[in-house]
Order: structure tokens, then sequence, then C-alpha cells
């Protein structure tokens, strides 16, 4: 297991539509389980293989925000099924936009299949902040960043200091 490195906004492969997963192996457990370090390692409480640039329709997520009492769970080829019409206003940020924060709306419920770790088929009804953390990532699949909900001036705010930081790096 290796912790890998994020990708940050503004990188085009972030903008790319994963693929779907044909079968869950040892590659995808390797890469499941690499996530999961990641992950922690940033730390954040969900991240998408597209982050680590790998474009395959894997999610991985933990909000239980507890070191010692981890519950890690693996989403391969996730689709929602039912999102509630209710919606729910969190302070989203995330590891591909560093220290950007902003309150995006989504619908508060929703059902999601998907295979889990071991490549077996599973719906679960997600609520409150897991709904909100399952379809940000799944945005990622299809290439959509949470500062995609935000007003054009904001958005091109963040990427431009996104590319300042970036820019001003040294490379050794």
């Amino acid at each position: 297991m290796t912790v890998k490195t994020i990708l940050t906004e503004p990188n085009k492969l972030l903008r790319t539509v994963s693929e779907t997963v044909t079968q869950v192996g040892e590659e995808e457990k390797n890469l499941m389980n690499d996530m999961l370090d990641t992950m922690y390692a940033a730390p954040g409480i969900g991240l998408a293989a597209i982050q680590i640039g790998v474009p395959k329709r894997i999610i991985v997520i933990d909000i239980s925000r507890d070191i010692n009492k981890k519950e890690p769970m693996c989403f391969v080829n996730p689709v929602i099924k039912n999102k509630n019409s209710e919606k729910a206003i969190y302070e989203e940020g995330c590891l591909s936009v560093p220290n950007q924060f902003a309150e995006i709306e989504r619908p508060n419920k929703c059902e999601v299949q998907y295979l889990d770790y071991e490549g077996q088929k599973q719906l679960l009804k997600a609520e409150g902040l897991l709904a909100t953390c399952i379809q940000h990532e799944m945005d990622h699949l299809e290439g959509i960043l949470f500062i995609d909900y935000l007003s054009k001036l904001k958005k091109s705010m963040i990427i431009k200091k996104l590319s300042k930081i970036k820019s001003n790096r040294i490379v050794v």
C-alpha cells in the first residue's frame, strides 16, 4: 500500500470522465488500498481514483474522522438510483482544490448501487454527510469539481489562486 500524489486543479486529467471497471480483481483492490492510504494521509474523508491519476470509476470514503476507528467504504462503478428532493447545504472542500471551501447544496439523501471491495453488488441508502460525500466523489468520476457549482467569478478566482500557487512551487 502506497500514498500517491493527489492531482490539484487546474489539471486536465481531473476533468476526464472515468471508465467503467469490468471486474474487481487484485489490481483494483491494490488501487483501493492505495486510495485509502492516500486519503488518510492527506487527510480527507473521500477520494476518487481520478484524483490520483487513474481514470477508473472507483471512490473511497470514510466519514468516521476517528483515526482509531476507521470505517472505510469502497465503491466501484457507483450509480445513484434515487436522490431526495430535499436539499442540504454542507461546506465542502476537496483534496484536489486545496484550502478552498464553499457551501454547496445537494440532495440530503440518495441511494447508490455499486460493487464493494470484494466485487459484490450493494445498495446503500445514504443521508447527511455520507450522501453529500458520495455525490461529491461521484462528481469526480464525471470530471466535475465542487467549484463548478459556484459562480463563474468565485470559480475563476479559486482557479487563478491555485494556478499561482502551482507556478510558484519550486521543484528540486
